[in-house]
């Protein structure tokens, strides 16, 4: 899809926090005067209204002047793969369905963050993955993934993924916010050299763990204390020159 502009944030596998990191880049960015939206193209597990969907997080944690409605096009109510819970719907939602119902919201914003469901192999229409919805989009990829133990093997094949189909990776970031007690797993403190080790793919910090109420000004400072923002600024400042 020529003209898009942004980032694609795609995880390692479903609720790895794709959501909260999302949301958490988009406040700083949006904080330091950069024109940025959001958009969740397709979302399953919930409804829209009950406090709990991809949506509405990241309405909250973004902390911008709109509604839920306005950052996804397809809300699913079934638990699944976005092509299993469309199907379950009776609906059959198709890329150009996803491209043309988020063309406004592409269209609103200079750059925009585009949150996948799922990991990069999901379904999500009979026959497209999140990998060619990616492609079509023609934007890099930031990862999500856990921080410790397994995530290497689960980090590597991802990207190895994301490279056979020539998909640019700005990096990856592992939350440590799934890690439990981080003590007890001592892998975490060098599983992120060892990725970048092996891919050559940068990590671009740990995002921390939070708890009690999260709101924007929570998630810009954990942005702004634990994650390398510089390759944000200069892809976004890079595409508004090819503009």
């Amino acid at each position: 899809m020529n003209g898009t502009q942004g980032l694609f944030v795609t995880g390692t596998d479903t609720g790895v926090g794709k959501t909260v990191i999302t949301g958490a880049l988009v406040a700083t960015l949006r904080a330091e005067g950069h024109h940025v939206g959001v958009w969740k193209p397709v979302q399953t597990g919930g409804l829209l209204g009950d406090g709990t969907t991809d949506a509405e997080l990241l309405l909250k944690y973004t902390g911008m002047d709109s509604y839920a409605e306005d950052f996804t096009s397809f809300t699913l109510e079934a638990p699944l793969a976005p092509m299993l819970a469309a199907k379950q719907a009776g609906l059959n939602i198709t890329l150009q369905d996803i491209f043309d119902a988020g063309a406004s919201i592409l269209n609103r914003y200079a750059s925009v963050f585009i949150e996948g469901a799922g990991g990069v192999a999901v379904p999500i229409t009979k026959d497209a993955m999140t990998t060619d919805l990616i492609v079509e989009l023609q934007i890099p990829v930031l990862i999500v993934a856990r921080s410790g133990l397994g995530t290497i093997n689960h980090t590597l094949l991802t990207l190895e993924y994301l490279e056979r189909r020539g998909i640019s990776i700005l990096g990856f970031i592992l939350n440590d916010g799934l890690s439990g007690e981080l003590r007890l797993d001592p892998s975490w403190e060098t599983n992120g050299r060892i990725i970048e080790q092996y891919s050559g793919i940068p990590c671009l910090g740990h995002f921390p763990k939070l708890t009690g109420e999260i709101d924007s000004k929570r998630l810009i400072h954990a942005v702004q204390t634990s994650i390398n923002l510089s390759p944000f600024r200069d892809v976004l400042t890079i595409q508004k020159m090819e503009e």
